[in-house]
């Protein structure tokens, strides 16, 4: 498969979403060993949330990702593409105010949050670069994003042996938890085609952002960019 393959046409992507979104929260848990909530946890360290900020969360999914910015007194507005991830998230947490949007054509004005946070979803807007000028254009002066995504681990060794295991593994595996096994495949050859940690960095920063660093988590398996607008 190439990159021009993985360049989806969003409504595809969506409906991709759409048919994995009644266990997608159970399935991300099983094929990460556990290790999403770990990952989700620090995003909310990173984005550090304070009580009455504006705050997006992009990609948002069924709100797994959001509710702990509620939980923390932000004003949080998940918001995703597929309307089957909003349908499943609203019935969970009916408080969150879920929106329907395009990553590269955001619902909302300029300058409106505080700070923007996307989970593992950067890489499946059909043009992630836009998307990052997107958020940028949401985001008020000073304010801040962090991006947890998929990246390269650092240990060359390891990297061989993940890669063999999102090839050979996930789909498998998938195959026994999730409602969409299938969408599994497209997302193992996502992460593969994904820009390491660098590469990544220099694509925010071209989008507008400043100061742009990164922690690895999982020996790199992900990676969580903060940057300032």
């Amino acid at each position: 498969m190439t990159r021009a393959d993985l360049d989806k046409d969003p409504v595809d992507v969506a409906a991709m979403f759409d048919g994995v979104a009644r266990r997608y929260d159970v399935t991300n848990d099983v094929l990460s060993l556990g290790q999403d909530r770990r990952w989700r946890s620090r995003v909310v360290t990173a984005v550090a949330p304070r009580s009455g900020e504006w705050i997006l969360d992009l990609a948002a999914g069924t709100g797994t990702s959001s509710q702990p910015f509620a939980d923390a007194g932000a004003l949080v507005v998940p918001c995703d593409f597929s309307q089957g991830m909003l349908q499943v998230g609203k019935q969970a947490r009916p408080r969150l105010p879920f929106v329907a949007g395009d990553g590269t054509r955001l619902p909302f004005a300029d300058g409106t949050f505080d700070a923007v946070t996307i989970s593992f979803g950067l890489r499946n807007i059909v043009d992630p670069d836009a998307g990052l000028r997107e958020l940028r254009r949401v985001t008020r002066p000073g304010g801040r994003m962090v991006v947890c995504e998929f990246s390269s681990p650092t240990w060359r060794p390891f990297r061989t042996v993940y890669t063999e295991y999102l090839m050979r593994a996930l789909p498998p595996v998938a195959r026994a938890v999730s409602s969409n096994p299938d969408a599994y495949v497209y997302l193992a050859e996502s992460i593969r085609a994904w820009p390491d940690q660098p590469a990544l960095a220099r694509r925010i920063q071209e989008a507008g952002w400043r100061r742009c660093e990164w922690r690895n988590l999982s020996g790199g398996i992900v990676a969580l960019h903060r940057a300032s607008a």
